[in-house]
């Protein structure tokens, strides 16, 4: 039986089966935030909406005062003000960050397949009973639901990271992280610009959640079918594909640790250098996720539909990018062009700067729309290179504790998730370049000072506390009877 299974496999899959799991890996980071962010779309939808003031306001676009003048002043919905309104969509990091840590734990003591696996599915049934919870429990309802929709989706990243570390080869880690972690890039694409289609050909919000939620269902039976935590325990891997990772992730990928090493992990320089950098990644591309649309509507006064459309090509952009760096770092650290730490450094270097002196540009274009879109779309595409740059910088550290790593490096970045938009909204008030302008400085100042942290004190070597105390003393025992026998020799 075995031999008929291992005999048709490499007619039946044909992809090699480390690449059909980044193929999964990035469907499960698409699905994870579609179901994320397509509440942004629908709320929307769902409150209740007054008239604009005609009144043009000082350092903000005129906009189309035809189409204001002809909105209605009110429409049904739920009486749910700004301060809920962002109550509400904040709630789902709350419980995002809680489960970082416990998931990668879980990652690496049973494998990622099904700590990833349970946190999409139960992220999916959530979302098909959100119109059910609003119906029934109201504001209160959804904030305790979009928690557990966060707690569900906490485990994704840690769980990919474990996942990677055993099916990713460091000459391919470029291209296979940024393929999975761009994912992300496709989610807020489908998110937004799907949610506003099927709200408009349906004429009802609560489609949405039914779309999404089926989707990540379906997603889950096809990981449960096609992936293994690891090659050894894939049933339809190629002896060649088999042979190649043995060959080139070595005995790290069969590596199961008996303990976490704590104490060395947050005394750990590199590590807290990550930190940073997953900081300034995290508090820049927040700042545009959650708040790109507002400008576009706030201060170019865009109306809903191409708010929607043009909010959806940065995404796009940073995914094509993502892939473009993540090829151009494997070659330059395949041709020994850069070491693997400068490789990291450089395109972290460019995912910083790049995308805040963007940001800048676009604030100081005015009104003038294309070269704004341009700009913004331009900052979002430099963001890529932090994909091949600090995004699989903890797969360098340790492959042991990946999972961990990107718990701790992913939970603690994601804080800003809470802070980004809180703080735009206190420096924004009226929405006017002016106010706008200091939003985008002080992006700029964190880039460049989390930045600056992970050049000084960054690196892409494994670390000494990645290996188990148990390869530790086995190595002793090597050295202990090789030292005896140079012993015997010199005295002989």
């Amino acid at each position: 039986m075995y031999k008929v299974d291992y005999t048709l496999s490499p007619l039946v899959f044909i992809i090699p089966q480390r690449w059909v799991m980044a193929i999964m890996g990035f469907l499960a980071v698409a699905n994870a935030y579609t179901m994320r962010v397509c509440l942004n779309i629908a709320i929307t939808q769902m409150v209740r909406r007054r008239a604009h003031s005609l009144a043009h306001d000082h350092g903000s676009c005129p906009g189309d005062l035809q189409e204001a003048a002809g909105e209605a002043t009110e429409i049904s919905g739920y009486d749910w003000d700004e301060e809920t309104q962002g109550i509400i969509l904040s709630a789902f990091y709350y419980g995002y960050i809680v489960t970082h840590l416990p998931g990668g734990m879980l990652a690496e003591r049973f494998g990622g397949k099904y700590s990833l696996g349970f946190g999409v599915l139960s992220t999916a049934v959530f979302t098909l009973f959100t119109p059910w919870t609003v119906a029934t429990g109201g504001a209160t309802g959804l904030i305790i639901l979009r928690v557990l929709e966060g707690l569900g989706e906490g485990t994704t990243f840690p769980a990919l990271n474990a996942m990677l570390a055993r099916w990713a080869p460091v000459s391919e880690r470029g291209r296979m992280g940024s393929l999975v972690f761009g994912g992300a890039q496709i989610g807020n694409i489908a998110g937004t610009y799907l949610s506003g289609l099927v709200i408009k050909e349906t004429g009802e919000w609560q489609s949405v959640f039914y779309l999404f939620g089926a989707v990540g269902i379906l997603w889950f039976i096809l990981w449960a079918i096609l992936c293994y935590n690891d090659p050894e325990s894939h049933p339809y891997i190629s002896d060649k594909e088999k042979k190649y990772l043995e060959e080139a992730l070595g005995r790290h990928q069969n590596s199961q640790p008996s303990a976490i090493p704590w104490k060395a992990i947050f005394m750990s320089v590199p590590l807290w250098a990550l930190v940073c950098a997953q900081i300034g990644h995290d508090y820049g591309y927040f700042t545009m996720v959650t708040d790109l649309p507002k400008y576009m509507t706030g201060v170019l006064k865009f109306d809903i539909h191409r708010t929607g459309t043009l909010a959806a090509l940065p995404y796009a952009v940073m995914w094509l990018s993502s892939i473009v760096f993540g090829w151009l770092c494997d070659n330059m650290v395949k041709r020994n062009w850069l070491t693997v730490t400068n490789a990291r450094k450089t395109f972290t270097t460019i995912a910083s700067v790049g995308p805040g002196i963007c940001m800048i540009l676009a604030s100081y274009s005015g009104c003038n729309t294309d070269t704004v879109v341009i700009l913004f779309t331009a900052s979002m595409g430099l963001m890529g290179a932090f994909y091949p740059g600090m995004k699989v910088n903890a797969l360098d550290l340790s492959s042991n504790y990946a999972g961990t790593i990107m718990a701790i490096v992913n939970g603690i970045g994601a804080i800003t998730g809470i802070i980004a938009p809180y703080l735009v909204g206190l420096l924004t008030p009226d929405s006017t370049l002016v106010q706008w302008r200091l939003v985008f400085w002080i992006t700029l100042a964190v880039f460049i000072l989390t930045n600056l942290v992970f050049v000084a004190w960054a690196s892409g070597d494994e670390q000494w506390w990645n290996r188990p105390a148990q390869d530790n003393k086995k190595q002793q025992e090597i050295e202990i009877p090789t030292n005896n026998s140079v012993n015997t020799d010199i005295r002989l």
